[in-house]
């Protein structure tokens, strides 16, 4: 990010949020409209973006435009692409995400598949089209979501955990090609997140676990501030204490072995 320019400036006038509706979705719309930002708004159900952003207009006087999208639909990308072509799009924020916890085997091929789609095609596509547009202006910036489980194999979320993986490597790749050309990439690297959809999974938790689990509006602050200085953040004291000690302290077998524990005993 560019010392001299506001965040407005670097990233505005508008930003995409994919996932948007609800949880770390619904928290990047609320600090991005603080910060002055115009939204896109990306969910499947309409019903809570329509409720969302008439929140934020009445709250920021920002403006909002919806798009109801599946974005596990191959065609939900182009969709995008059409309807924001008037835009000048300076932030993507990628939170949108598909995945499916338990024995791998249990789970057919078209979820898996379902997964890649959404977790690896879709923020791969907006992020070369956006980037493209960013790079001619000189300024801009990419979050894509990602998870602490994409560190090691995980079971139980073994595609999930190789999706995000991919989104931490491009998030870097990408943060080196472009960061002499003002466009900030960053992967947000999440552990577990206080959200509907988290709760909804219904985890076992130990009290070792539940303490690193944050609210989404601390993830997003830490995010967003990080954005333009790394190529990707671990939200949390906790989440970077125990992913120093998972990456670099313990044996690459032991720390799949002891995610899968883990995993183990919140979903079985």
């Amino acid at each position: 990010m560019n010392k001299q320019a506001t965040f407005q400036e670097q990233y505005g006038p508008w930003a995409v949020v994919a996932g948007a509706s609800e949880g770390l979705g619904a928290a990047y719309a609320d600090q991005l409209a603080q910060k002055g930002l115009n939204l896109v708004l990306i969910a499947r159900r309409e019903a809570m973006l329509v409720k969302l952003s008439g929140g934020l207009v009445e709250k920021y006087g920002i403006q909002v435009r919806i798009l109801t999208l599946d974005l596990s639909q191959p065609d939900s990308t182009e969709n995008i692409v059409q309807k924001t072509r008037d835009l000048e799009i300076g932030l993507l924020i990628y939170n949108a995400a598909s995945s499916v916890v338990g024995p791998f085997l249990e789970h057919s091929i078209d979820e898996h598949l379902k997964e890649i789609e959404t977790n690896v095609r879709a923020p791969l596509v907006l992020t070369h089209h956006f980037c493209g547009q960013m790079l001619a202006r000189g300024r801009g910036g990419v979050v894509l979501m990602s998870s602490l489980s994409a560190f090691q194999g995980s079971a139980f979320i073994a595609n999930y955990a190789a999706t995000k993986a991919f989104n931490i490597l491009l998030a870097e790749g990408l943060w080196e090609e472009w960061r002499n050309s003002g466009i900030d990439v960053m992967a947000c690297v999440a552990g577990a997140t206080s959200t509907p959809k988290y709760k909804a999974s219904n985890p076992k938790q130990t009290g070792r676990f539940s303490d690193a689990t944050l609210e989404p509006e601390v993830v997003v602050r830490e995010a967003l501030n990080a954005l333009g200085k790394q190529p990707f953040v671990i939200p949390g004291k906790l989440n970077r204490f125990s992913s120093f000690i998972m990456r670099h302290i313990l044996p690459r077998k032991v720390a799949i072995q002891m995610m899968g524990n883990i995993l183990r005993n919140m979903y079985t």
